[in-house]
């Protein structure tokens, strides 16, 4: 008797490997993949800005990566809420600093060391979070930095406007695979329609833009598995179980099956090296 039905995940010409070098960039489901990778003995630079969650701020993250450019005085932004920190509109507010030469220093730092591990990189994944966008003075924004609404406009991209970012990184790297995923994170700030028409978009966008590989976490989570006790406390992240079924999945699909032995060793080496035993 069949339960539920399984998504069948057709593998990438070329699979992935112990050897390749991976950029990953996207939403917070990016930085939990990124840690499983570096854990089971991938070669991976994981989101050198922090978090980003919308098309038009990745495209403009892989901008940077292509630069030559470093961040100065007139990128720096004091956050709001009181907090008394320094950062910018590019970065996650985990790069934010007491001073603003404290949080260049720091955003140069990694800058230069994620060029260059881009430069030689031939995998990007990304993992795209929602449509959503927000712009300050017309200028698409990765993080609103606590400060107040009222400075921001905000709208949902359209399926042209994502497919086209998606489609100019896409085209400016025809040297590095390109993997695309939705993240299955919900976003319910707007509540659910709005999640499912933003998430929508970005599948539309991920199946237009020619060349790139699709991996279905968002439909593994709300396909197959279609049940709250997959998700965390909070309702809106998969649990720890679910990451784990979608990572089974990545890896029986997406891997060279000569690596799996490697990988599962790795991990296991990665569990004993983080274990703490009780001391009496």
């Amino acid at each position: 008797m069949k339960f539920f039905t399984r998504i069948n995940i057709e593998p990438p010409k070329d699979r992935l490997s112990l050897s390749d070098r991976i950029m990953i960039l996207g939403s917070c489901f990016a930085d939990s993949a990124g840690s499983r990778m570096t854990a089971a003995g991938f070669n991976v630079c994981t989101n050198p800005f922090g978090t980003l969650y919308n098309p038009a701020s990745l495209l403009e993250a892989v901008r940077l990566l292509d630069s030559d450019t470093l961040f100065g005085p007139s990128d720096c932004v004091w956050m709001g809420a009181g907090t008394g920190r320094v950062c910018s509109f590019r970065h996650h507010t985990s790069f934010a600093r007491q001073t603003p030469e404290e949080f260049l220093q720091n955003a140069n730092d990694k800058l230069l060391q994620a060029r260059e591990f881009w430069k030689d990189c031939n995998k990007l994944i990304i993992t795209l979070g929602t449509a959503f966008a927000w712009y300050h003075d017309g200028t698409v924004v990765s993080n609103c930095l606590k400060l107040p609404a009222a400075e921001f406009t905000r709208r949902m991209l359209s399926v042209e406007e994502c497919a086209g970012c998606l489609g100019a990184i896409a085209s400016s790297h025809p040297e590095k695979q390109l993997i695309l995923t939705v993240s299955p994170i919900r976003h319910l700030g707007d509540g659910a329609h709005s999640n499912t028409l933003s998430k929508a978009t970005l599948q539309l966008a991920a199946d237009r833009t020619e060349g790139a590989y699709y991996f279905p976490a968002y439909e593994l989570l709300l396909d197959e598995l279609r049940d709250y006790r997959f998700y965390a406390d909070d309702l809106v992240h998969p649990s720890s179980s679910a990451f784990e079924y979608i990572w089974e999945r990545f890896l029986e699909s997406c891997i060279a099956p000569s690596d799996l032995d490697r990988i599962a060793a790795n991990e296991k080496a990665a569990r004993a090296a983080n274990h703490r035993p009780n001391l009496i």
